[in-house]
């Protein structure tokens, strides 16, 4: 059987591409070398509870086509991203605004907030471009913040030392002087009610999905075009090095007779007297309750841990400094040469990615592909 395309991973990119190109009337195969579709999104009940087995997604988003699209294959529930950060027992709230604030200093309005920052960043004396993170970072916040919430954190997350890091990591700190704990400013954020998968599982009815499949293995002659958003460093047999990543290891703890046992869905831990940097209670991201709405008894936990990546790893996160961004453009010239691949999404383009912009790339990519001659 001839395909017109080949697309390469069942996560969110090959999940709305397959959509629109299938809906455009064209011939598609889905492979993923995983078991299950959704990829890092991948939502898995347990004892009721949708567990995001990947780490947690929050979906947020202020583009309208975006947010129109995913309502079409889920509906999403209220849920507003409100972290907390514990360091050494003090509980912070995140992003930093002036909650944060008055359990740091007892400051109650945002004139005392700013003049606190403003002292701290002129003691500081950043006079030039910063540059590394913990020059940028005491650049924007001053050394309170830096040392508490910033620095332990960030060396647990990335493995180096901030002094170490790229300033490009924090141009920016979010930093709010309203009484305001919601972590994202878009229009539009929450949850699929049923899960990750679930919304997944709708994006694909109707479309060829194999499983446990892997890219290597396929005989591409069938197929007219194929889009691949596995590593491109992968694809071309790591022929000029790896491209580095910082990977996530999860411990999973099901607490069964525990209705409830941190209070918040995500508390990052911003010390290194704690090896993980956040634990994620899951059922809080759809307010403790099942699909019918009924209270669940029992809860589960993840401690993140983040780790150096290695061949084999899962990757997460990109190490963009300058030899790995050297690396990929060195990839992209290789690619740009393999006439009707196409390589899309976060690994194929060595980029973090949030839902909503991958799911408005794909959208962009799909078009593009139906309007070829």
């Amino acid at each position: 059987m001839l395909y017109d395309y080949l697309i390469v991973g069942a996560g969110l990119t090959g999940a709305v591409l397959a959509r629109e190109l299938v809906d455009a009337d064209k011939n598609c195969l889905v492979i993923d070398r995983r078991d299950h579709i959704a990829g890092n999104c991948y939502t898995e009940e347990v004892h009721g509870i949708n567990v995001h087995k990947y780490g947690a997604h929050i979906f947020h988003t202020s583009d309208r086509r975006v947010w129109d699209y995913v309502n079409r294959f889920a509906e999403f529930n209220n849920y507003i991203n409100s972290p907390v950060a514990d360091y050494h027992g003090e509980i912070y709230n995140l992003p930093f605004n002036m909650n944060t604030f008055n359990r740091m200093w007892g400051v109650k309005t945002p004139a005392e907030a700013q003049a606190v920052i403003e002292g701290q960043k002129a003691a500081c004396a950043i006079e030039r471009e910063p540059a590394n993170l913990e020059e940028q970072a005491l650049a924007l916040v001053g050394r309170d913040i830096f040392e508490k919430l910033v620095k332990e954190y960030t060396e647990k997350q990335w493995g180096r030392f901030c002094n170490e890091l790229p300033a490009s990591i924090i141009k920016r700190l979010p930093v709010r002087f309203t009484y305001d704990n919601n972590y994202f400013n878009d229009r539009w954020q929450g949850i699929p009610m049923g899960g990750y998968t679930r919304m997944i599982e709708r994006m694909l009815e109707g479309v060829e999905v194999r499983l446990g499949v892997d890219f290597a293995d396929m005989d591409v002659s069938a197929f007219s075009r194929i889009v691949y958003t596995g590593p491109i460093d992968e694809y071309f047999n790591f022929s000029l090095g790896n491209l580095e990543w910082r990977t996530v290891r999860f411990e999973e703890e099901l607490m069964e007779g525990v209705p409830n046992w941190q209070g918040n869905a995500v508390v990052n831990y911003t010390s290194h007297a704690e090896p993980f940097t956040r634990i994620i209670e899951h059922k809080h991201f759809e307010f403790g309750r099942d699909a019918e709405g009924r209270e669940l008894p029992d809860t589960v936990i993840s401690r993140e841990f983040s780790t150096e990546w290695k061949p084999g790893d899962k990757p997460y996160y990109p190490l963009n400094d300058s030899r790995n961004a050297n690396l990929y453009e060195r990839y992209a010239e290789l690619a740009a040469g393999e006439g009707d691949v196409v390589f899309a999404g976060r690994l194929g383009a060595y980029k973090y990615y949030d839902m909503a912009p991958c799911i408005a790339a794909a959208l962009d990519l799909a078009e593009r592909e139906i309007a070829r001659k």
